[in-house]
């Protein structure tokens, strides 16, 4: 286990409809995403108000610094993020998607700052494992944020065409969550998950190996599904058991 312990992490998806300015008349089907991300956002600053964020993006391995400032123009409106309260750096115009929303949700909840760490879709075991190691072992008290979508697979009136293995596999990944089980997010099926849209499962496996790493016993204090628009949303707010009451 590493000199400082994880104080909680938390899961979360990245779509821009999470913004309010972005949803465009969706908010009936958008707004109890959003409020439960901002709430599972803001129980994660309130154990730690610095954070190391993960998520799965073609990009990746990259490092995003709490220096980043970037903007949701490219979804259609111009509002801006930091990913530190005192963040002054250039604002990117290409910042990825996940390191926008991961922005977002540190403003939103107030807290001081993250770092953004993006791993490609492949992500070895071997790096997962790695990836969780190197987290247990920071200098700082640290609060994960998970960043990764479920299958978009849900219905045909989604990003993707319905695929009847999607719902079985969802709630697979929820009842993961709601146990806490370290072990099976790492063991997901990749080759089911890329089959299925659920481009989630390398930052969800992260969160297992970091899990793993930590050594202690997790509890989910809550885990939630969405399904909005045909696509699976997980939220989780997850912590050590010796943590339960804080």
């Amino acid at each position: 286990m590493g000199s400082t312990v994880l104080a909680a992490a938390v899961v979360v998806p990245h779509p821009p409809l999470l913004v309010p300015e972005l949803t465009q008349g969706a908010a009936p089907l958008s707004e109890p995403v959003r409020r439960a991300c901002i709430a599972a956002a803001r129980e994660l600053a309130g154990a730690t108000t610095r954070w190391r964020a993960v998520a799965t993006w073609p990009t990746g391995p990259r490092r995003l610094p709490p220096e980043s400032s970037g903007t949701f123009a490219p979804f259609g409106v111009d509002v801006r993020v930091r990913l530190s309260r005192d963040g002054d750096g250039p604002v990117e115009d290409d910042l990825p998607l996940p390191a926008l929303v991961a922005g977002w949700l540190r403003g939103q909840a107030g807290a001081d700052r993250v770092t953004v760490d993006l791993q490609p879709p492949d992500l070895s075991a071997e790096r997962r494992r790695a990836w969780g190691a190197d987290l247990a072992a920071t200098a700082e008290p640290t609060g994960l944020l998970v960043l990764g979508d479920g299958s978009t697979r849900h219905s045909d009136r989604g990003p993707e065409l319905r695929d009847d293995r999607a719902d079985g596999f969802d709630q697979h990944v929820h009842d993961l969550f709601k146990r806490a089980d370290a072990q099976g997010l790492l063991d997901l099926d990749p080759g089911l998950a890329a089959e299925l849209g659920a481009r989630g499962r390398a930052a969800w496996a992260c969160l297992g190996g970091a899990i793993l790493a930590d050594g202690r016993p997790w509890q989910a204090r809550s885990a939630e599904m969405f399904l909005p628009f045909g696509v699976a949303y997980h939220v989780v707010v997850l912590a050590p058991v010796a943590a339960k009451g804080r």
